[in-house]
C-alpha cells in the first residue's frame, strides 16, 4: 500500500469517490472504514436506502461475482460480509424507521442433526448484503422450528443447509410436511450444502439447489422477481 493511500481521508472524498472507495473497502474487508463511510454519507443527508443499495449492496455484488468466479474465497468473503455488517448495524434501525423496501424475507437454518454452519452463515450474510431480511435459526433445526418461523416471520423464502449425507435427507421431511399442511406453494424453498446437487434438489421438491452463497442470492432474486410479477 502506498503512503498516499494510507493518508486517504474519507470525509474529503466526493460522494461518487466515497461510494467507489466503499466498494474497495468492502472487498478488502475493512470494517472500520465502512462504518465511517456510512456515517459520512448519512451526515451528507443520503437516504439510508441509498447508502444500502448504492454503497453496500453494490459492493457485495462485486464480492459475490468474484466469489462465484473463484477469484475470492470463503475467508475473504466472510471478512467482506463482516465489514458490511458494521454498516448494516447503523442502517437497519433507520431503514425500519423509513419503511424502506426490502427484496424479501428469508428464514434459514441447518437441518436437524447437522451442526455445520459456515456455508449457511455465508449465505445469510450475502443475502443480507443483497438487501434481504434474514432470520437465521442456527443449527440442528427440526421441521417444527422451520414451519413456526416461516409463519411467525411471514417469510418469502426458506433456506435449508446440510453438510452430511446422513442429514440432507431431512430436507425432504420438511418439504413433505409443508405439502401435507398445504403451505408448500406459499414459500420459495432453496437448499444447499456440500453433498447436495441439482438432482437431489429436484427429487425432494425444492425450488432450487444453490451450490454457493453467490448463486443463492441470484436465485432468490430471480424467484422474488417472478413472485412480484405474478401478483
Amino acid at each position: 500500500m502506498s503512503d498516499e493511500e494510507d493518508d486517504l481521508i474519507l470525509s474529503e472524498l466526493s460522494d461518487d469517490e466515497l461510494v467507489l472507495q466503499m466498494h474497495d473497502d468492502l472487498y478488502d474487508g475493512m470494517a472500520e472504514e465502512i462504518t465511517e463511510a456510512v456515517n459520512i454519507l448519512l451526515a451528507r443527508k443520503w437516504l439510508p436506502y441509498d447508502v444500502l443499495t448504492k454503497a453496500l449492496v453494490e459492493g457485495m455484488r462485486i464480492v459475490g461475482i468474484d466469489f462465484r468466479d473463484g477469484i475470492l474465497f470463503v475467508p475473504e468473503v466472510l471478512l467482506a460480509a463482516g465489514a458490511m455488517k458494521g454498516g448494516m448495524k447503523i442502517l437497519k434501525p433507520l431503514l425500519i424507521e423509513s419503511g424502506a423496501p426490502q427484496l424479501g424475507k428469508m428464514v434459514i437454518g441447518t437441518v436437524k442433526g447437522d451442526i455445520h454452519d459456515i456455508g449457511k452463515n455465508l449465505v445469510a450474510m450475502m443475502m443480507e448484503g443483497a438487501g434481504f431480511e434474514v432470520v437465521d435459526l442456527g443449527i440442528n433445526n427440526p421441521v417444527e422450528d422451520y414451519l413456526a418461523a416461516l409463519k411467525a416471520e411471514k417469510a418469502d423464502i426458506l433456506g435449508m443447509s446440510a453438510l452430511l449425507t446422513t442429514t440432507m435427507t431431512y430436507m425432504k421431511i420438511v418439504i413433505d410436511t409443508m405439502v401435507a399442511e398445504g403451505i408448500r406453494d406459499d414459500y420459495i424453498v432453496l437448499v444447499g450444502g456440500a453433498p447436495l446437487n441439482e438432482e437431489f434438489g429436484k427429487a425432494i421438491g425444492a425450488d432450487a439447489y444453490c451450490r454457493d452463497a453467490a448463486v443463492a442470492v441470484e436465485t432468490a432474486k430471480e424467484y422474488m422477481d417472478r413472485k412480484h410479477n405474478q401478483l
